[in-house]
């Protein structure tokens, strides 16, 4: 009887470890996602930065992270919206590849009770956004403006205008700040537009509405493309004169699109000097700057970025409501947003903000 009771011990005993082992596989296997991140593209240095930054900081922290990238396809953006919610994640932060195509990405993570971060682009035509983090992007514009101004002597002088993706809410703000200082210098004559008859009917106003900017910005949008930035300043370069060269302002919109654009009126005979603006502190564009081919960038430190896109998902997690320092117009509603300064860098304080700061190391350029 003893021997029975012990082997029937013994099995009751086994069954119980088996239980719990496959209960124990069956919480690993289905252990849900804190955090889900999906960043637009891999091919610009930046993002695959802010990858790594968002990995690592989230990690320590001690939070399950999974980071995607759309490839600048909406349809895979949500994609991978789905993807990431359907793993249970609790908070997303999704920089738009098209802020209103986003809309969607941002509902079915919202109906899903996520709580959604717009990072760095703001999602737009939608009340599902809970915060949005960005730099003061309508003060990146007038950072453009100011220091095209500030270069400017006399009168008549060659403006050319370039503007990012005309489906990016970012762009018409980076353009919205750069008129709002140049307008009163192109209505007193210090510049003369060269290349955009949208924005030589529209000079006489500082305040452009949503279409009247998109009106501009449709005929000089780079769409953030390289080759198409490329392509669009040799084609305003072949149809100008040569009084329309010679020393020129260039309004550009960010590093990548700036060193092409700043390519092709560098390899124009008839362009003897030109003043030409950026965004991003990109390496490759430091190194231009060093090498008197880019005038200046405005540097916006995505350490700061990516560490306020992670304090307010923390604190989502938390079950708190993190901290707003403004709010932006999304088209569907005013969103909450965390704003970082930016800084404009040139040949001059380069070393001092991007070297001396440890954002880069001086090993990673030439001619310092």
């Amino acid at each position: 009887m003893k021997k029975v009771i012990t082997l029937l011990l013994a099995v009751v005993f086994a069954t119980s470890l088996f239980a719990a082992g496959q209960q124990g596989t069956a919480d690993a296997g289905s252990k849900k996602l804190a955090v889900g991140i999906v960043l637009p593209t891999k091919d610009e240095p930046r993002w695959l930065q802010d990858e790594a930054r968002f990995k690592d900081a989230l990690e320590a922290a001690g939070y399950s992270v999974e980071i995607l990238f759309s490839q600048g396809d909406s349809a895979r953006e949500r994609a991978n919206v789905e993807a990431l919610v359907a793993k249970g994640i609790q908070v997303l932060i999704l920089t738009p590849h098209d802020g209103d195509a986003a809309a969607a990405a941002a509902d079915l993570a919202a109906a899903a009770g996520v709580k959604v971060i717009s990072y760095d682009r703001l999602i737009t035509s939608t009340t599902n956004v809970d915060y949005y983090v960005t730099f003061d992007s309508f003060s990146v514009g007038k950072a453009f403006g100011q220091y095209l101004v500030d270069n400017a002597k006399g009168s008549g002088n060659n403006l050319y205008l370039y503007a990012g993706g005309s489906f990016d809410n970012n762009a018409f703000i980076f353009f919205d700040g750069a008129w709002s200082v140049l307008q009163p210098k192109i209505a007193d004559g210090t510049f003369v537009i060269k290349n955009s008859s949208e924005a030589i009917a529209l000079q006489g106003k500082k305040e452009l509405s949503r279409e009247e900017l998109g009106k501009i910005i449709g005929q000089v949008t780079t769409g953030w493309d390289f080759n198409i930035a490329k392509n669009l300043a040799e084609g305003h370069l072949t149809t100008a004169t040569a009084a329309d060269k010679g020393e020129v302002f260039i309004c550009a919109p960010n590093d990548g699109t700036v060193r092409a654009i700043a390519d092709a009126f560098g390899a124009d005979g008839d362009v003897t000097k030109y003043y030409i603006t950026g965004q991003d502190a990109e390496k490759a564009s430091v190194q231009y700057i060093i090498d008197g081919k880019q005038s200046m960038t405005v540097f916006k430190d995505v350490r700061t970025l990516t560490s306020d896109a992670i304090k307010a998902a923390v604190t989502y997690l938390e079950g708190k409501t993190p901290t707003a320092t403004g709010s932006y117009d999304n088209k569907a509603g005013m969103i909450p947003a965390m704003q970082t300064e930016v800084i404009t860098v040139d040949a001059a304080n380069v070393k001092s903000v991007l070297i001396d700061s440890g954002y880069y190391s001086a090993s990673d350029f030439t001619g310092l």
